[in-house]
């Protein structure tokens, strides 16, 4: 069975909470990849931004639906995720719009387990960790290019 040592790409891309979004955008675009880890100052990963991340600003406000009672407004829906959504939109770095639930694997995770991580929790990049150093990513790519060479 195949590890994540042997999927993984190991000239990894990542950025920081203070890169501009702009700058995100043109990474993934120049280097052709749909995400990225993020790091803080001693290289430690801190989260995952994808392309879905940037797309999401693009999106149409959804404005809580809410009944009015004798004066009175009361939410239908969580008001407090409205105000996530807000900001995520406005974000103007990648600490305004990335993943904060860090999802990784070790090298020798199995691909029947990555894939089950990826499917399972809808993510598309995951860190490679040897230990807590970062050491590779693999994407949905990745996992593809393995299926079509029949491994």
């Amino acid at each position: 069975m195949l590890t994540a040592k042997e999927l993984m790409s190991t000239d990894v891309i990542t950025v920081t909470s203070e890169t501009p979004v702009r700058e995100l955008a043109k990474i993934f675009s120049e280097n052709t990849i749909s995400g990225a880890p993020v790091v803080d100052d001693q290289s430690k990963v801190i989260g995952v931004v994808t392309e879905s991340d940037l797309i999401y600003q693009n999106k149409k406000v959804h404005i809580p639906t809410t009944v009015a009672i004798l004066d009175a407004f009361f939410f239908l829906e969580n008001p407090e995720k409205m105000e996530k959504e807000m900001k995520k939109i406005a974000g103007t770095k990648v600490s305004d719009i990335f993943a904060r639930e860090i999802i990784t694997v070790q090298q020798d995770t199995s691909l029947d387990e990555v894939a089950t991580l990826m499917a399972e929790k809808k993510v598309h990049t995951l860190p490679v960790l040897d230990g807590n150093e970062l050491v590779g990513v693999i994407g949905k790519s990745d996992i593809i290019r393995t299926i079509a060479q029949g491994k």
